[in-house]
Formats: structure tokens, C-alpha cells, sequence
């Protein structure tokens, strides 16, 4: 592990990487299960998502996200001005954070017309386009409104963000099931009935928590040292039935494998010592670095990352900057598909 003046002094600028543009997946592999997975840990090997099964061993545990993501997404007229907005983090059943493109159209008072049975006014404005929202409907008839004007959230690298035929489905988990998410947990994408009962009949356990991916997850990091980059809280719930999950796998000696960045970042928070965790329900808005003494994850289950990213920072806290290089380089130079619709990593925490 760096020395502390080391993890102070991490630039953002040391998570970098080249990436060839044609190296983006512009959609998911069909079946999800064919993508390409590289197990990444003193060595590296080339397999597949479907040989997760035999990567695992029979007393392990998956510990996925069940977040499902909502078309948060919404183009409106504040006057003649065209907004566009994208829901990130619910405070109250009417009420959203959101960032605004353009936010310096927005004053708090202001009314944003989305449809005709849909509205919400501007209560308070923030820093980097963040915008708090009141809207006109709340709880399960927002919902509604937004599954018949919004649009799913796409990432910037996919197509411009601009939601195709396919992607409600495409850009959905398996596991969803808790509506919440403005960003799906991508590693999830891979998983297909076939491969849960290829797990299942490996003896590999699984279990599920709730990380609401907020849009948050897509901003650049623009500070010099990584550390004061500020992360936007994300609600997220880890309960009982998971915590018991974790400590029989701990009795049994298994090892916990979190699917995603957002199980791994939620586990974390949770972490109880002892490689347990407590139960949880809240925001978290935890930022992991090098540095970071991982205290509940042993292997993650993960997409390949954007360069200069907080999801690149948390494998290189988990893996080691140096060995995440080596893996990404193997990884362009082999053809792997990198990012939401692209290919997967099975990494293993460094010692």
C-alpha cells in the first residue's frame, strides 16, 4: 500500500489511459452471458462470462444490485427555453435533485413544463448544473409520467446518450426489481437465466442489495488531486437477509463476490469488521482510492471503466494502479469492448 503522503498526492491525472473510440460498445452482446471476461489477479486469463461458474468456487457468495433504472430523463420549456433534465437523487416522492442542461436558465421559482401532465418547479439551484425539482405528481403516478415521457438514461458514450429501439430492455438487469436507478449497474447486464442456473448449480450462493445508481456515476472528475473530487450521494440498502447471507458464507470460509461497482461501494459502507456487515439503509456517498482498506469484498465482478474515472480509481484501490494498467492494456490490444455494453473483469483484491 502507498504511503499516506502517496495517497494524498494521487493526481487525477495518474488514472489516466489511452482507449481507441472504436474499443466502446455501442450495444450489449447477445446473449448478455457471450461477452468476454478477463480474470484479473497476479496473473491474467482470457475466459468468458459464462465460465464464471468454474472461475468461482462452490462456497462463494454474488452479492448483486437489484436497482432498476426509471426513463429519468425529460426535455421541457421553462417559457420558450428548452431543458433537458436528468433525475439523479430522490429526496421526497415529488421532489428529485437533477442536473440541468442549460442549469443557467433555471432560477428557483421557475416552472419547467414537460407535458401536459407533467411539470415541476425550480426549488434551489446548486453547483455543476445540479437543480432541485418539485414536481406536480409524486411516488408511483411520477413514475408513470416518467415511463411515458422520459427517456432512459444512456451514458454520453453511447450513442450521445440518445435512447435507441431495444435499450428499455437492453439497459435493465436481470436483477431489477427496486425502481430508483438513473444508471443501470452495468455489470449486471451480463447475467441471463441460463447463468444463474449454471451458478445455482455450482453451489455458488447469491444473494441482493439496493444501490440506486445516480447519474453522478457519469461526471468527469475535474480536480487536479483525486481526492477532492466530491462524490454525490446515492441511496442504497443493504438488509437482513443479506447480512446473514454474508456471515454464512464467512462461517463456511467462501469469499464475496461483489457484482458491480455499486454492490462493492454500498458493502463497503456497510462493513461491520470481521469481513461482516451490518444492516443499512441511507445515502452513501463513499469515495474508494488507493489507499482504501477494503474490509467485506474479496472479488468484483466489474465493466470496463473510463479513464480518469472514480470507477477506474476503485479497481486500482482494489487491484493495484500499476496491475489495472497492465489488465486495461491486455484488454485494448485483445479487442475486449469496454464500458456499459461492453465486456467484464473478474478481479481478485490484491493482498
Amino acid at each position: 500500500m502507498p504511503s499516506d503522503i502517496a495517497i494524498a498526492d494521487l493526481l487525477t491525472a495518474d488514472f489516466d489511459f489511452d482507449l481507441p473510440a472504436d474499443r466502446i460498445a455501442q450495444a450489449p452482446a447477445r446473449p448478455r452471458d457471450a461477452a468476454r471476461l478477463l480474470a484479473i489477479g497476479s496473473t491474467l486469463a482470457d475466459h468468458g462470462v459464462r465460465d464464471l461458474p468454474r472461475l468461482l468456487r462452490p462456497c462463494d457468495l454474488l452479492v448483486s444490485n437489484d436497482t432498476r433504472v426509471i426513463p429519468a430523463r425529460l426535455t421541457g420549456q421553462r417559457g420558450a427555453a428548452a431543458v433537458e433534465v436528468t433525475l439523479h437523487l430522490q429526496q421526497a416522492p415529488d421532489r428529485w435533485r437533477v442536473f440541468a442542461r442549460p442549469a443557467k436558465r433555471l432560477r428557483p421559482g421557475d416552472e419547467v413544463v414537460f407535458a401536459a401532465d407533467l411539470s415541476a418547479e425550480v426549488i434551489d439551484k446548486g453547483d455543476g448544473g445540479e437543480v432541485g425539482l418539485h414536481f406536480n405528481v409524486g411516488g408511483a403516478d411520477l413514475l408513470a409520467a416518467l415511463e411515458r415521457h422520459g427517456r432512459m438514461p444512456l451514458p454520453p458514450y453511447i450513442r450521445g446518450g440518445a435512447e435507441g429501439e431495444g435499450d428499455r430492455a437492453d439497459y435493465q438487469t436481470l436483477f431489477a426489481r427496486r425502481e430508483g436507478a438513473v444508471a443501470a449497474p452495468t455489470a449486471g447486464l451480463h447475467f441471463t437465466p441460463d447463468l444463474l442456473e449454471a451458478l445455482d448449480a455450482a453451489g455458488i450462493a447469491r444473494t441482493v442489495v439496493t444501490l440506486h445508481v445516480g447519474a453522478g456515476t457519469f461526471l468527469p472528475v475535474k480536480a487536479d488531486r483525486a481526492r477532492d473530487h466530491r462524490m454525490h450521494a446515492e441511496w442504497g440498502e443493504v438488509g437482513q437477509e443479506t447480512v446473514d447471507a454474508i456471515a454464512a458464507c464467512r462461517a463456511r470460509g467462501g469469499r464475496v463476490v461483489a457484482v458491480g461497482t455499486t454492490s462493492l461501494r454500498l458493502l463497503e459502507t456497510a462493513a461491520a469488521g470481521g469481513g461482516l456487515v451490518r444492516p443499512f439503509s441511507g445515502t452513501t456517498d463513499i469515495f474508494i482510492l488507493p489507499g482504501h482498506r477494503f474490509q467485506v469484498v474479496d472479488l468484483l465482478m466489474t465493466n470496463f471503466h473510463l479513464p480518469r474515472s472514480t470507477l477506474f480509481m476503485l479497481v486500482s484501490a482494489l487491484a493495484g494502479l500499476e496491475r489495472m494498467k497492465t489488465a486495461y492494456t491486455h484488454a485494448i490490444g485483445s479487442g475486449y469492448r469496454f464500458y456499459s455494453y461492453g465486456d467484464a473483469c473478474l478481479i481478485e483484491r490484491a493482498a
